[in-house]
């Protein structure tokens, strides 16, 4: 291998290790605000509409919905069609397979979870936090299982849509965040190709 290769694979290496450890306080401000307000949002909807031994509107997947769509915000992952399709298709996955194993844990649980994989790389609407919604469907709470198909709505649709709003308030505010992102690989390769001039 060329030592100029070496070189500009060095630079490379270095600029990405740079970038990936860098501190923007303003980045962490601007996600800590978007979470909060987020899902602070639900969670008030879920404490002024429910008691507190019902956890219906609040579940545990929005939580990790919350990490892509403020702290990781240019991952295709984290994307609007990702976040509201992940978390629909999920759910009504989750959903069908309760119905149809109710009795079954041991097969419910990790079916909805495949299932929804499955579902969410054929539609292109990865999102992790989709195997959790399809999970929490097949496995809920006797009032979660009773929404049946209405768990679809809401909590999951409503949610995700709140979550949604909150992100591109939030997440656009600050001009060195945009969301939805816009394809960037076109940005990365010009700056490497500047950073590999210096």
């Amino acid at each position: 291998m060329p030592v100029n290769k070496i070189k500009r694979s060095y630079r490379k290496a270095r600029y990405v290790v740079y970038k990936e450890t860098l501190l923007d306080y303003r980045e962490h401000f601007w996600a800590f605000v978007g979470s909060f307000v987020g899902l602070g949002t639900i969670a008030w909807l879920q404490y002024k509409t429910f008691s507190p031994q019902e956890l219906v509107l609040l579940i545990g997947s929005f939580g990790a919905s919350c990490v892509l769509v403020y702290g990781v915000i240019n991952s295709p992952l984290a994307q609007p069609r990702n976040l509201i399709g992940g978390h629909v298709i999920s759910a009504i996955i989750g959903v069908s397979v309760q119905k149809l194993f109710p009795d079954l844990l041991w097969l419910a649980a990790p079916l909805a979870v495949s299932l929804s994989i499955v579902a969410m790389q054929i539609t292109k609407t990865l999102h992790p936090p989709g195997g959790a919604t399809a999970l929490i469907a097949a496995t809920g709470s006797p009032q979660l299982k009773a929404l049946g198909y209405g768990y679809v709505l809401s909590p999951v649709l409503s949610g995700a849509m709140i979550l949604l709003i909150a992100a591109l308030v939030f997440n656009n505010i600050y001009k060195h965040r945009q969301y939805p992102s816009k394809p960037t690989v076109i940005a990365i390769k010009k700056q490497l190709k500047r950073f590999s001039r210096k």
